[in-house]
């Protein structure tokens, strides 16, 4: 029994953004109900590679989730959606502007009759702006934010993205937090309210420390490959054998790094007596340095660091760092029954609670899968249910 138990979410999101969002209520314990367009269902059912027929990208998203197709531009549909709109809690949407007004379930066509509802909008831009009507990715709120700018190997080479979606996924994230700060809100006031986020405010969250150096200097931080903007050595280097990270973000443990390496002197160098002046001189620093770490194995230096009290790490791939004992042991790769793949293998829940711990329920839903019991449940017999199907405002998942 997750602690969002009892809360009732309608999903009408798609991809990653939303999704997240979603799944992080699903996963402590919500009932969430996962609208799909009709024909194709979500965008992520095209995104290879794929499981059996399911492709892996949408498993991964829509965990713990019911999920129904619905056809939105049929009377039919929308009767369903006003039906589960009766007693939902939130509704979460990041369709493109003024797709949900048009359909008629916009915030302002709800509120007067669903006073209570929690209405949760992620966009590209946000409802204000002078962006407000562009549709957004990823990709372009890296760019637009400056992430991309001081992302890669250095000042001079072709722009780089992270390698993570960073902005859907906090997009994701805060919307979860929002919605769980306007459902407090609720509990005490009995008052719904909008909801909404943006990957582009998303993305400028994640450049804090970015945002208070040009603030302060009037000047753009350019790109430092693994390096620090505030910290050094606070990096990667190559041993002999591989690549490994060491964490100096602050003088005592630049001191424990330089004993670990025998190289006590480069405390005494003036050029790099503070934190200050070694981020100043951090390629003279990282000349002193690279050189020794390659004169042992990784499991060497790591072992010599820890031992001085340094944060430190190997770099690894996906497939090292899901197998980590660590990460088992956290519960960060859990495996959940699936409706036609058997048991398939997802990421665990982030947060633990230690009186109502959340989990992964189930596996994603196969398209369609849940529509009649969801339908039923609200009140629709089997003739209106089959009459439904007939007009193509429902589809429903045949399971053999």
């Amino acid at each position: 029994m997750g602690p969002l138990t009892g809360m009732k979410v309608v999903d009408l999101t798609h991809v990653m953004a939303g999704p997240t969002c979603t799944l992080m209520l699903a996963d402590m314990g919500a009932d969430v109900i996962k609208i799909e367009k009709v024909p194709l269902g979500d965008d992520t059912r095209q995104n290879a590679p794929n499981i059996g027929n399911e492709t892996a990208a949408y498993l991964m998203m829509n965990r713990s989730k019911r999920g129904i197709a619905l056809d939105l531009k049929q009377p039919g549909a929308a009767k369903v959606l006003h039906r589960l709109l009766q007693d939902a809690d939130v509704v979460v949407e990041n369709f493109g502007p003024g797709v949900m007004e048009r359909l008629g379930f916009g915030y302002d066509d709800l509120r007067e009759t669903h006073p209570a509802l929690i209405y949760c909008s992620l966009s590209g831009f946000g409802r204000t702006g002078p962006y407000k009507d562009r549709r957004g990715f990823d990709l372009v709120a890296q760019a637009m934010t400056g992430i991309m700018s001081f992302t890669g190997e250095g000042p001079g080479r072709p722009p780089v993205k992270c390698g993570a979606p960073l902005s859907d996924i906090t997009a994701g994230i805060l919307a979860a937090m929002g919605v769980l700060a306007a459902y407090t809100h609720r509990l005490k006031t009995g008052e719904g309210q909008r909801v909404e986020t943006s990957l582009y405010e998303a993305a400028l969250v994640q450049t804090y420390w970015q945002s208070a150096i040009a603030m302060a200097t009037g000047v753009a931080p350019v790109a430092m490959g693994s390096g620090h903007p505030l910290n050094a050595p606070y990096q990667a280097f190559e041993a002999s054998d591989g690549w490994i990270v060491v964490g100096g973000a602050n003088q005592k443990n630049w001191q424990r790094i330089a004993d670990a390496l025998g190289a006590s002197e480069l405390v005494e160098d003036p050029r790099f007596a503070t934190a200050g002046l070694r981020v100043q001189h951090q390629k003279e620093l990282e000349a002193e340095l690279t050189p020794r770490f390659r004169r042992q194995t990784s499991a060497h230096w790591l072992a010599a660091l820890e031992q001085q009290g340094v944060p430190c790490g190997p770099v690894r791939d996906m497939l090292q760092a899901l197998s980590d004992p660590h990460t088992i042991a956290r519960d960060m790769v859990v495996e959940t029954p699936h409706a036609t793949l058997g048991t398939v293998q997802t990421l665990g829940v982030p947060v633990k609670f230690s009186r109502t711990p959340a989990k992964v329920a189930h596996g994603a839903p196969v398209y369609g899968q849940h529509s009649r019991d969801v339908l039923g449940e609200y009140g629709f017999s089997s003739d209106e249910i089959a009459t439904l199907e007939r007009e193509g405002a429902v589809v429903s998942a045949v399971i053999n």
